[in-house]
């Protein structure tokens, strides 16, 4: 037998056991195992495991480690992208998602060379290639995202709205998954607008925004207006919009110029999203061909996008007008956009639209709506009408786009421009025409046309949230043979279709330092044209050089936050004005896009 004596530390030791006892060796031994080397065996191995674990500590402590920001092309955070680290063979070695301001961070990578790809619904992946780790290295690679075939996205030529940036809906992603839809705010910051998200958000649910514009306003944007928009974000990607617009000029004697608009968006199934937007619109300083004063419009207008699979984008919806001046008159304006991605820097799109001004589920982005163009004749109304089917082809090549598209246009009745004062005699022989007394404007419902031509732009970033985009099209217009000295009606019947070319040069975006919003575009086509080349195209209405500016304005702690001034000025040389005579023999001019200038102080709370 063997006897164990203890240490005073009341552990077993091998080195304590003493042998009393030998038995011959003749006899069979018989050896039991004691006690105390179990107990010498167990805490062996938690020696040996707490080794193991130490030795593991010091080996992560000298891993490599990846971190960085995801943003899309306008340089906003993007939250729950996913990013990989990739050995040879594209195989993932690590994944994570990113956090609200867009972080990940990936550690215990062993030194050698990887790939870190960022992928994210709605945009095309981000890759940075042959990304070498050494030990114990911190690395930072920021990746940006980047969607090809989201127009407003890459072309910076926009239909114009006078406080587009106040009222506009902006989303940054959205996912048919359980990730929460996420919002940007004006400040840049991103905000998570699910049911599930919302919790917790530091962010007031409710924004509003306070404007005063003035100027010479264009048709129907006469005199001083005072503009109040609130946004309310609710649950499961909601989002609820009311803007008023009340205007005083020359006419207030009649009334004031007032505009109530209200928006509603959701998410919906297959990663879409459904807006609806209504419109009441009074203008008492309007006058009818028929001497009539006052116009009032009812606009309804919905529109729907999904994503069926990953390769197809769905977008439909329609505009419903309700325009009363001396009769009612009850038009639908339906479009449908469909998207497809063959590949991964490809996209072909097919386009059937009867409204300019709604073409696509971003043509919503804005609440306000134009002021529709129609005049009475004949004892019925009329209103602009025409039909565009396009096909456009899109790539995307490094960081710029390049596109390509061929439509075709049937055009019923365009509206032609006009500036000054039209006497009762000019009315009297030119019916289809509507005036706006407080600006001095006016429309005319000209003749109807067909044309077929193409459009062709190159989009490149000056800096992440700058781009500068050129666009070539030829299409016919309506151009105008028999102005100088001749009446309204002998100028508005000397217009005839014909062939031209345009070209236009944008840059729109944000600076970088400073956080100005810019867009100035020059858009050139012969002068003597009075409808624009390409009608249907998104910056058909910016005539010849446009300008709009807003800039947060700081003056030490004497400002609030979230105030600011803008400037918003169209045809600013005056270009393309042809005259005639009017009745009482005051020249007046007719324009494709006549000059206006408004500029106005805002501030948000």
């Amino acid at each position: 037998m063997i006897d164990c004596r203890r240490t005073a530390l009341g552990r077993a030791s091998l080195f304590g056991c003493r042998q009393f006892r030998r038995w011959p060796s003749t006899h069979r031994v018989m050896l039991t195992v004691p006690r105390c080397w179990i107990q010498f065996g167990k805490e062996l191995g938690i020696g040996a495991l707490m080794l193991l674990v130490a030795s593991g500590t010091c080996s992560a402590s000298s891993m490599a480690v990846v971190s960085g920001v995801v943003r899309d092309a306008q340089g906003v955070a993007q939250m729950g992208a996913r990013v990989q680290v990739l050995a040879a063979g594209s195989v993932s070695v690590a994944t994570a998602f990113t956090d609200m301001a867009g972080r990940y961070r990936i550690a215990n990578l062993v030194s050698g060379s990887y790939q870190v790809r960022a992928t994210a619904v709605l945009f095309l992946p981000a890759t940075r290639r042959n990304l070498q780790l050494a030990t114990g290295m911190l690395a930072t690679v920021n990746l940006t995202l980047s969607m090809p075939a989201d127009p407003a996205a890459w072309i910076p030529a926009q239909r114009r709205k006078a406080d587009e940036p106040g009222d506009d809906w902006t989303w940054t992603l959205r996912s048919a998954t359980a990730r929460p839809i996420l919002r940007m705010l004006d400040d840049g910051e991103i905000v998570p607008v699910s049911s599930h998200a919302l919790e917790g958000s530091r962010h007031a649910p409710i924004q509003a925004r306070a404007s005063v514009v003035g100027g010479g306003g264009g048709f129907g944007d006469g005199g001083l207006h005072t503009v109040i928009v609130a946004d309310r974000v609710g649950g499961r990607g909601s989002d609820v919009m009311v803007r008023t617009n009340v205007g005083t000029g020359r006419s207030s004697i009649r009334g004031l110029s007032t505009e109530v608009d209200a928006g509603y968006e959701h998410t919906t199934a297959f990663a879409g999203s459904s807006r609806i937007v209504m419109n009441f619109v009074s203008h008492p300083e309007m006058m009818s061909g028929d001497g009539a004063m006052g116009m009032q419009v009812l606009r309804v207008a919905s529109a729907r996008k999904m994503q069926l699979g990953d390769s197809v984008d769905l977008e439909a919806g329609a505009t419903v007008y309700a325009i009363r001046t001396t009769a009612t008159s009850l038009t639908t304006q339906p479009f449908l956009r469909v998207t497809v991605h063959p590949g991964k820097v490809w996209a072909i799109r097919y386009t059937l639209a009867s409204s300019r001004s709604l073409q696509s589920f971003d043509g919503l982005d804005s609440i306000s709506a134009d002021l529709p163009v129609t005049a009475m004749s004949g004892g019925r109304m009329l209103t602009e009408s025409g039909r565009h089917q396009e096909i456009a082809a899109s790539k995307q090549i490094g960081r710029g786009l390049l596109e390509g598209a061929v439509f075709h246009d049937v055009i019923n009745r365009s509206a032609i421009a006009g500036s000054g004062a039209l006497t009762a005699g000019d009315m009297s022989t030119a019916t289809e025409a509507v005036v706006d007394t407080a600006t001095d404007s006016f429309r005319l419902l000209g003749a109807g046309y067909t044309s077929s031509g193409m459009r062709f732009s190159v989009s490149e970033p000056l800096t992440p949230s700058l781009w500068a985009t050129l666009e070539y099209q030829v299409s016919a217009a309506l151009a105008a043979h028999n102005t100088g000295l001749d009446g309204l009606a002998q100028a508005f019947a000397g217009l005839r279709p014909e062939n031209a070319e345009a070209l236009t040069a944008a840059v729109r975006g944000r600076m970088l330092r400073t956080g100005t919003k810019v867009r100035a575009a020059y858009r050139w086509q012969p002068q003597h044209l009075m409808t624009a080349v390409d009608a249907y195209d998104a910056g058909s209405d910016q005539g010849y050089f446009s300008l709009y500016v807003r800039q947060s304005m700081h003056w030490g702690n004497r400002l609030p936050p979230g105030f600011e001034a803008t400037i918003d000025v169209t045809n600013l040389l005056a270009e393309g004005y042809q005259p005639f005579l009017s009745a009482d023999g005051r020249t007046l001019f007719l324009a494709q896009s006549p000059r206006t200038i408004q500029a106005g102080l805002s501030f948000t709370f």
